[in-house]
């Protein structure tokens, strides 16, 4: 018998559930129904939200708030291609909001909206997919991302869609991802050039210039431009510039011309097309400016090689350029400047523009208010007249204005070699260096300050003004030319110490230290530069390069900072004496400078006190600003009964107040008195080697006396210059004060006396305190009559045999320098 099969028991009509129609005005119940399990009301809820949406930013952001993106998110790959439709529709209208963006980014849908841009879709998915996709392309991240799951290739396959809609949402996005490299070199692999030049012949004007804004991005590579040469896009571009129908394109028209002229081959085939006639033409009789400018800058780009400026001077380029200066808008004559200053380094367009008397209105310029106008018409005058004798006599420099004379100087490298004299006699009072701070952006502006920097007093106006401050800056310019300039006019200025020791605060020496250890930086002027800067304050110089040649001669004012990284930002002597006592090394200085005559190289001084006979520096009084210096005109006794009056009322501080609060370097008179003595003592000595022991022995007596090599560590030289710290109240004491000193502190002193009497010696600082001094000697007796050998160089012990002269690069002389 065969088997019964049970038959599955038929729902009850009862157990059936009626559709229940739902007519719901909440938005958030309409989220709700987003995660229903039923397609015909995931498709009515999505509908939904798509004309919410619609409507404006405030419903985005409530159904932001209500949590309707990210099952929106999912539904756009649903299986059923309604729910796909409407979901799409309402992602792509909400992707316009900036929260909505955020959130779709963090939920990863770019994948899926790429998918959603397949062949097999409809169009009305195509449109609202690439909608969705253009808002998204702004966003660099998501750049990325489309470009790196292929989306350039399916994007540019949409620009051949029959919708226009599909059309300008696609070029939107390529417009985006275009603007990086890698976007930009992809899509001539992906023959994107031929559909973007299909699309300059739509009916929609904003197709057309969004594929113009397009191609005027990609053609800024070579590539691209080849490739639309090929692809005879040119010829379409200059159509639409010979159609005035057209004329809302020519400005876009024209940017995209202007990147292709850059290549000699598309100079070329416009030239032999007439196309080049069209342009010049069109920039004469256009009546936009946008247009004009545009044909302008075309032409400037044209012109950037020698070959293309001979081709634009046979088709009579300087007649255009001519006529567009005439036209009253300064977008317009600042290009038409900036062309006029690259065509005319062919000498025969500078005769030409000063046949057609283009050098007047160019000159006229100089008095525009506006500042580009102003800074392009300088740049166009210097190059006309560059090596043109003629047009710089047409120019009439004497008869410009002041302040254009001085703008003249800061941007006519030219004008300054050829009218230095003139403006030197009249700069001061024209105030150039006072309007320096804003010019100095000019590449040509360091020419000038290098030019005038000359003068003593000009760096002082410079320096006085903050002129050094922008030119300081300009040293790290990434431009070869303005960062070679700006080393020329540093190292002019750095001539005087205060100028320098200026530029050093300002952080010049370690700019130039970083340019001059970089191949792809430095040049001659940077090196320059930087050893003027070590010459003009030999202490910054003995911190950084721990060496002083025998050239560098120690003066007053020198101090010993210690040895410094490259990247070390120095302090001034004066902010190092004002600072509070540290544990740290003190800072020894030189100053055997009375200070009565060190005011003599100040500005008029007011007030002044008597100096202190003990050679300590306490703290001025509070009313030494009260007392009045005695006039010139009063007699020596008076002088003196004054004096005596005041060491009376006061503690006698050791400096010197003034007026305008300059601050003096305390006086050394310990150290003036051992220049005295060794003048005596050691200066008649009857050869350099006798002068050179004869020195060591007494500086060794001075800083304590010789001391064994195994009982350095007895020799508390430390603790002497500690207490010199905390007598003074002061980092920074006077070596003349110190009665025991070390290896860098007895070389210190060596080297300072032996440059005040002619002892040629260097000083070379070693590691752990040490220092040494080295002297060249010739041989006292020739060893061979009638022939001269050049000078030995010896290492001069200081501290355990003093006046033992080392041979260089002994082992005693190495053993010395070293632990």
């Amino acid at each position: 018998m065969g088997k019964k099969v049970k038959k599955e028991a038929e729902p009850h009509p009862k157990d059936v559930f009626d559709p229940v129609p739902i007519g719901s005005k909440n938005p958030a119940t309409v989220v709700l129904m987003l995660h229903s399990p039923e397609q015909e009301v995931l498709v009515k809820a999505c509908e939904a939200m798509y004309k919410f949406a619609e409507k404006g930013d405030e419903n985005k952001a409530t159904l932001v708030e209500l949590g309707a993106v990210e099952p929106l998110s999912k539904l756009i790959s649903n299986e059923d291609k309604a729910v796909r439709m409407n979901a799409v529709m309402a992602l792509g209208v909400m992707a316009s909001h900036n929260d909505v963006k955020k959130l779709l980014k963090r939920l990863d849908v770019i994948p899926s909206i790429l998918a959603r841009l397949a062949p097999a879709e409809d169009t009305l998915i195509h449109e609202f997919a690439s909608l969705c996709l253009a808002y998204l392309s702004v966003e660099y991240t998501s750049k990325v991302q489309i470009f790196e799951l292929g989306g350039l290739d399916t994007l540019i396959h949409l620009l051949s869609s029959p919708d226009p809609d599909v059309k300008k949402n696609s070029l939107v996005c390529i417009y985006e991802l275009v603007q990086d490299f890698p976007s930009r070199a992809a899509i001539q692999e992906l023959n994107g050039i031929p559909p973007l030049l299909e699309l300059l012949k739509s009916e929609y004007p904003v197709i057309q210039q969004l594929a113009l804004k397009t191609l005027a991005t990609i053609t800024r590579d070579a590539e691209t431009r080849v490739a639309l040469r090929e692809n005879q896009g040119f010829e379409q571009l200059i159509e639409i510039l010979g159609n005035n129908e057209l004329n809302d394109l020519h400005v876009e028209t024209l940017v995209v011309v202007s990147n292709c002229m850059e290549d000699m081959d598309t100079v070329q085939l416009i030239q032999q097309t007439g196309g080049l006639d069209k342009l010049l033409q069109l920039a004469k009789t256009s009546t936009l400016p946008e247009v004009q400018m545009n044909a302008a800058k075309a032409i400037t780009n044209t012109a950037q090689s020698n070959e293309n400026r001979k081709i634009l001077h046979e088709q009579e380029v300087e007649k255009t350029l001519v006529t567009l200066l005439r036209v009253d808008h300064e977008g317009l004559r600042t290009a038409t400047c900036q062309a006029i200053a690259i065509t005319c380094e062919n000498l025969a367009s500078k005769d030409e523009f000063r046949k057609l008397t283009g050098i007047h209105p160019v000159v006229q310029l100089l008095n525009s208010e506006n500042v580009e106008v102003k800074k392009a018409a300088a740049l166009a005058l210097s190059n006309l007249t560059n090596a043109n004798h003629l047009n710089a006599n047409m120019y009439g420099l004497t008869t410009c204005e002041p302040s254009n004379v001085i703008y003249c100087i800061c941007n006519e490298t030219y004008l300054i070699k050829e009218c230095l004299d003139t403006i030197s006699l009249s700069v001061k009072n024209m105030g150039f260096f006072c309007n320096m701070d804003k010019e100095l952006k000019r590449r040509t502006m360091t020419v000038a300050v290098a030019a005038l920097a000359c003068d003593s007093d000009a760096r002082t106006e410079l320096r006085n003004v903050g002129g050094l401050v922008p030119l300081v800056k300009l040293l790290n310019s990434k431009n070869d030319e303005v960062r070679r300039n700006a080393c020329w006019a540093v190292l002019v200025c750095a001539s005087d110490e205060p100028t320098a020791i200026e530029m050093c605060r300002l952080g010049a020496l370690n700019i130039l230290q970083e340019i001059h250890l970089s191949t792809s930086r430095k040049n001659n002027f940077s090196e320059a530069a930087l050893q003027r800067l070590f010459d003009s304050n030999l202490s910054i110089k003995y911190s950084f390069t721990g060496c002083l040649s025998s050239s560098n001669k120690i003066t007053d004012g020198f101090y010993d900072y210690c040895q410094v990284k490259p990247d070390h930002k120095m302090i001034i002597l004066e902010e190092l004496y004002k600072q509070k006592v540290n544990q740290h090394r003190p800072i020894v200085f030189i100053n055997a400078k009375p200070p009565e005559l060190a005011l003599t190289e100040l500005p008029p001084v007011e007030h002044k006190l008597p100096d202190s006979p003990s050679g300590h520096s306490p703290t001025p009084s509070k009313n030494s600003s009260k007392d009045k210096t005695p006039s010139k005109g009063k007699s020596k006794g008076k002088k003196e009964e004054e004096k005596t009056k005041e060491e009376d009322e006061i503690k006698i501080p050791q400096e010197v107040i003034v007026e305008k609060k300059q601050w003096l370097l305390p006086y050394d008179p310990i150290f003036h008195n051992l220049i005295t003595n060794v003048t005596k003592s050691v200066l008649p000595l009857p050869n350099t080697k006798e002068q050179v022991v004869a020195l060591a022995v007494f500086v060794a007596e001075k800083m304590g006396g010789p001391v064994e090599r195994d009982r350095l560590h007895e020799f508390f030289w430390e603790l002497h210059v500690s207490e010199l710290q905390f007598q003074l109240q002061s980092n920074v004491i006077p070596i003349g004060q110190i009665k025991k000193g070390t290896f860098y502190l007895r070389a210190l002193l060596f080297k300072a006396l032996a440059d005040r009497i002619g002892i040629n010696c260097s000083l070379v600082r070693g590691e752990y305190n040490r220092a040494c001094n080295e002297v060249l000697l010739a041989d006292e007796v020739p060893k061979a009559p009638g022939k001269l050998f050049p000078p030995k160089a010896y290492t001069v012990d200081l501290m355990h045999s003093p006046g033992h002269l080392m041979k260089e690069n002994s082992p005693e002389a190495i053993q010395y320098q070293c632990i």
